[in-house]
């Protein structure tokens, strides 16, 4: 924690820090907002970079439909479908818009939104290596690298990350399915499941009894001592980063065969649950990229780690902590359970995510519990996080013209793979604040 009159200094030069401090709902507006064509040359990565990924993604499908039959129906892509929640609107008093939901939930092979950035950063490693060993040549079909041969010779490297849980999942799984040796850093906040499903799987866990931090600079540090370890660096990767941006075009390409409009008169919101930055950031990027300034991108943290917000509101981003200011970074919700944000993600979108909110894990309980009986739609606490973010823009002056027209979209980031009993709990407990709430 800083010295008292230190945090004191900040608390005068920037007041919110106060309110995060009482560990209270809130949300801030970003001041910086830029028009898409300028703020899109702070991140450093272009819409052709996303190409490549998509194309990269494209390349694996076959692999992928080969080493996962859950990926068969879409053809090795690994996609998740967009659906309207008219009753989840209609419980939420939502009475102008239309409110979906993106069910990364719902993704093939590890069920998050890490499936996404998590998965192409190893498959595009996975390619590197077997170009360059030629088991692979421009034009083949990447099934081939299915064979047991070639399992052996990813065998001779490693892949290491740090995660609260789901990144690990998709870094674990897609690793040890391609036969290289996978080692996850786990923080204290992953939950046992996550950790048993891993070494199912062949994975290393190593488990710490401190924070996100700790576990990501110790993975680090193993595979800077191993020249044959890749190590995924959740805070920094741009590759990560760009898997999680071919979500943008993929979207608009879902939503226009709905029909669901989006230009100028129908504004788009989405709200995405925020942990480290880089899934929100990555999938904001190419949102951006394929919706110019027509898109609205909120970000929603728990009150109790809102690491991008403090970050990005008092511009040092990474140099900053929540627990330098007090905040414990303890929430129910494991994988937004980050006190230190990336640096990386909090310069290059700063003048590209329209707002910030913050959630009490309580609320995150009633709103998965309303979800469930709503929509029969079970989602774990960090993945409903965005529908926080829902309230504040409804009462922003800034949107108020167009919001009768506008699309609500809340990114739904995991939740198909947790254990029916632990779900249960969830929920159960979700309904208990309910039914204390309307006593």
């Amino acid at each position: 924690m800083l010295p008292t009159p230190a945090i004191a200094a900040l608390r005068e030069q920037f007041p919110l820090i106060t309110e995060l401090m009482a560990l209270q709902p809130l949300s801030w507006f970003n001041p910086r907002i830029a028009p898409a064509a300028e703020g899109l040359d702070d991140v450093g990565l272009t819409a052709h970079d996303v190409a490549q990924a998509s194309a990269r993604l494209a390349r694996f499908a076959p692999y992928l439909a080969k080493a996962f039959p859950q990926t068969q129906a879409s053809g090795g892509i690994i996609e998740s479908p967009v659906v309207p929640l008219p009753a989840m609107q209609a419980a939420l008093g939502m009475t102008i818009g239309q409110l979906w939901l993106k069910q990364d939930s719902h993704l093939p092979i590890s069920g998050s939104i890490k499936a996404r950035g998590g998965i192409y950063e190893v498959l595009k490693h996975a390619e590197m290596l077997a170009l360059d060993a030629g088991l692979l040549k421009e034009g083949d079909d990447y099934s081939v690298l299915a064979s047991d041969a070639v399992r052996a010779f990813f065998g001779q490297y490693a892949i290491a990350v740090g995660s609260t849980g789901n990144l690990g999942l998709s870094i674990g799984i897609m690793s040890a399915r391609l036969g290289f040796r996978a080692t996850v850093h786990m923080s204290a906040d992953a939950r046992q499941w996550k950790k048993d499903k891993l070494r199912a799987h062949g994975v290393t866990v190593v488990e710490y009894a401190t924070d996100y931090s700790v576990a990501v600079e110790a993975g680090r540090k193993q595979a800077e001592g191993d020249p044959a370890c890749h190590f995924v660096d959740d805070e920094n990767s741009h590759d990560l980063f760009l898997g999680y941006a071919v979500a943008g075009q993929r979207l608009k390409q879902q939503f226009e065969a709905a029909g669901v409009a989006v230009d100028a008169d129908h504004p788009l919101f989405v709200y995405l649950p925020c942990g480290v930055g880089g899934g929100p950031g990555g999938v904001a990027f190419g949102l951006k990229l394929a919706f110019g300034d027509c898109v609205h991108c909120v970000f929603v943290e728990p009150t109790h780690s809102p690491c991008m917000l403090l970050g990005v509101h008092t511009g040092l981003h990474e140099q900053i902590s929540v627990q330098e200011i007090g905040i414990d970074n303890v929430t129910a919700a494991d994988g937004l359970a980050v006190g230190r944000p990336s640096g990386f993600v909090g310069r290059a979108m700063q003048r590209l995510i329209d707002g910030y909110a913050t959630v009490t894990d309580e609320e995150l309980y009633r709103l998965l519990a309303t979800l469930e009986q709503t929509q029969g739609l079970r989602l774990e606490p960090s993945a409903v996080a965005g529908f926080a973010g829902i309230p504040p823009v409804l009462a922003a002056p800034q949107y108020q013209a167009n919001l009768p027209r506008a699309t609500h979209l809340v990114w739904g980031t995991g939740g198909s793979m947790v254990p029916q009993e632990e779900m249960a709990a969830y929920v159960a407990r979700g309904r208990a604040l309910l039914a204390a709430g309307a006593a």
